[in-house]
């Protein structure tokens, strides 16, 4: 059942057992028209203002609200993405809506020429796209979307479809992307991990001579507080990235920024595993794939993990050394159910420590070191808080049995993604609100921790998705889905033999 159109009219008669009460005002019903408000038919927008395209991993996050709404609206939302996959695996970090003026975004489809430019990368025809990606959360997306409603999506051949191109997804960042030869995945722009302005690029960045200022419009401006945007001797790096990345025809291997990120390769184990409940799910065992995630686990310990620091670190492939700024990005392998004890202990020490202030200054974790040198609360990924980061987070405490703090930070997004009117980024201080309002994934990931118990695991339609085994999770009990661990469901199981062989029409990537 489509519920968005329900709630935005008035409050659910009959709500079932994952429904908070819905009443008039509430912040369920205030979440779900957000996010019809941002439908354009066959996908979410960001924000109807500032991003009127379909980004990735925006619409992952969204479509993990939009479950608990309507469970084929959020089939249909990773639908849409995949569908503008490009023939290499990658998937694009934009796919173009052709109603929109060229001018209403920068860079736009006239800039990527995907159609041409990507034409050797197997970019499709059809449909206008960039040519970088964002953070894989896909996968990870896709499973919850089935686990939501898995009657309707084995009724549709919603795994059986989405698997082979996730799998594809997965093998582009594993072979295409492992520019460092660690085994990890690089980025080879800043907007590639999400983070765009992020202190963590300032080094590699320093290296690019940027576009002229004349070359290019900022969009964004139009929009959005010159103060709270990337500067534009930024902006003109990463217009000259993307440019030579263009005019190489979108191969990897070649450009002078090159880095692996902690959150990034985090985002691509936990979709491991998730893909390996999907295998799993579609008839054959994930044991492979689980495999794989557990020596993605080790590659990010050995390369990026910082003992002494108590953080993980991005590493700069192209000079060979981590980058020591600390960014939210080094927190958020916490998701990962694997990570050893005694580091996630650590990485929650970190996180509430003086340099985060997690639970003590700050109610939502800010974006960069608030004992940085570039710290500033309200620029773009320089240390305001997002909701995204704080939801994985939230996971990830939960993950690693900190419930208290769990519960208090799930508290804090959602008392501020109401009162900011869901707000892109927040003040990490004060909660005020920056960017866009009415924002995709904030009203989604809001809506995903209201079907959450407090004091208790992750929701009904969340168990399962990240533990790599049905016994001896860190002492909790998995047989109940209010334990600490991630619980047992139908849609949950895992399977520990050889191979992942014998998914229909799957990928052994």
């Amino acid at each position: 059942m489509d519920r968005t159109a329900q709630l935005t009219s008035r409050a659910a008669q009959h709500p079932i057992a994952y429904d908070p009460p819905a009443a008039p005002g509430s912040l369920h019903v205030r979440a779900a028209r957000v996010l019809a408000d941002n439908w354009t038919g066959a996908s979410t927008v960001p924000s109807r203002s500032l991003y009127p395209h379909q980004w990735s991993w925006d619409s992952a996050f969204i479509a993990i609200g939009l479950r608990h709404l309507s469970p084929l609206r959020a089939q249909t939302e990773l639908e849409t993405l995949l569908a503008a996959q490009w023939e290499d695996g990658r998937i694009p970090h934009i796919v173009f809506n052709p109603s929109v003026p060229l001018d209403a975004y920068f860079p736009s489809p006239d800039f990527w020429r995907s159609s041409t430019a990507g034409r050797a990368a197997g970019a499709p025809r059809t449909v206008q796209t960039s040519g970088i990606v964002q953070p894989p959360v896909h996968a990870l997306a896709a499973w919850l979307v089935h686990c939501a409603d898995p009657g309707l999506s084995r009724a549709r051949g919603f795994l059986t479809r989405m698997y082979p191109r996730l799998a594809a997804w997965h093998r582009y960042l594993l072979h295409r992307r492992d520019l460092g030869g660690g085994g990890l995945a690089s980025v080879v722009h800043p907007w590639e991990q999400g983070m765009d302005n992020s202190p963590c690029w300032d080094a590699p960045l320093a290296r690019i001579t940027p576009a002229p200022a004349r070359s290019f419009r900022r969009a964004d401006l139009d929009h959005g507080a010159a103060e709270d945007r990337p500067t534009d001797l930024d902006y003109g790096r990463y217009v000259r990235l993307a440019t030579d990345y263009r005019d190489r025809g979108y191969a990897d291997g070649g450009a002078e920024f090159a880095v692996e990120d902690p959150s990034f390769n985090a985002l691509l184990i936990a979709s491991e595993h998730a893909l390996a409940r999907i295998a799993h799910e579609l008839g054959a065992p994930g044991t492979a794939r689980h495999a794989r995630a557990e020596r993605l686990t080790s590659a990010l310990l050995e390369r990026l993990w910082d003992p002494a620091e108590g953080m993980f670190f991005c590493r700069d492939v192209r000079g060979g050394q981590l980058i020591r700024e600390r960014s939210v990005s080094g927190l958020v392998p916490l998701l990962l159910p694997t990570l050893p004890r005694e580091t996630a202990a650590v990485l929650v020490r970190t996180a509430c420590g003086p340099h985060f202030g997690l639970g003590g200054a700050t109610r939502l974790a800010p974006s960069y070191d608030l004992l940085g040198e570039a710290f500033d609360p309200h620029r773009y990924w320089r240390g305001p808080a997002w909701f995204n980061t704080s939801w994985l987070l939230e996971r990830g405490l939960r993950t690693h049995g900190e419930q208290s703090r769990a519960d208090a930070l799930r508290e804090a997004v959602l008392d501020i993604a109401g009162t900011s009117g869901f707000a892109e980024y927040v003040d990490p201080f004060t909660g005020e609100a920056c960017g866009a309002k009415g924002f995709g994934w904030t009203a989604a990931l809001a809506l995903d921790l209201l079907h959450e118990r407090p004091g208790h695991g992750v929701s009904g339609t969340g168990i399962g998705t990240f533990d790599t085994s049905d016994v001896g999770s860190r002492d909790a009990d998995r047989s109940d889905p209010g334990s600490s661990g991630f619980g047992r469901s139908g849609c949950a199981g895992s399977d520990f033999a050889s191979s992942d062989e014998g998914v229909r029409g799957g990928d052994r990537a």
